[in-house]
């Protein structure tokens, strides 16, 4: 009798070895917040078991009564962080929009206290650009400078309007709109 509790006890060791060198656990169940011990804790290894003797306890096959399972949720955790992070630097530049033309159409006057502008976004996606424009006397001195916000689509061109008070308006003789209109 004393022989075959032996050799019963040698073969349970071994199956335990080769479990724990295949990366099969008895102990373990993802996702579960216990392990009930009748083999359902079984399963291939991956990145995200502990391995290490610290959180299985050899308390006689009770184990399951002692399960804690921290590594989980850190490693989809760190995974997920490291995933987006590596996804929004590489997507950053596409969302950096190059600076609109600027064409100045008609300058202010008496009867027309506003500049108008033709703006063309040469990127593939809309936004919102700033133009400024200034006003100058006859002498190209400035009397004002006057900046506008406007939405253009992608590879479109809009016509933006600049006003003036018209105090100021009676006064103009010509217009230059800076050349390039910086996505606001």
């Amino acid at each position: 009798m004393d022989r075959r509790g032996r050799k019963l006890r040698f073969t349970a060791v071994a199956v335990l070895v080769v479990l724990a060198l295949t990366g099969f656990s008895t102990s373990r169940g993802h996702g579960h917040g216990h392990s009930s011990g009748h083999g359902g804790g079984g399963g291939c290894s991956s990145s995200s078991q502990d391995h290490d003797s610290s959180s299985s306890s050899s308390s006689g096959g009770t184990s399951g009564s002692r399960y804690r399972d921290y590594d989980d949720d850190d490693d989809d955790y760190t995974g997920g962080t490291s995933g987006g992070s590596s996804s929004s630097s590489s997507s950053a530049p596409s969302t950096t929009l190059r600076d609109a033309t600027v064409k100045l159409l008609s300058c202010a006057s008496q009867n027309q206290p506003y500049a108008m502008v033709e703006i063309t976004n040469p990127n593939a996606t809309g936004g919102r650009f700033t133009v400024a424009v200034d006003f100058l006397d006859a002498g190209s001195d400035r009397l004002a400078k006057r900046t506008a916000q406007q939405y253009v689509a992608g590879n479109e061109t809009t016509t933006v309007r600049v006003d003036l008070s018209d105090s100021a308006a009676a006064e103009v003789d010509h217009c230059e709109p800076e050349p390039y209109a910086p996505a606001a």
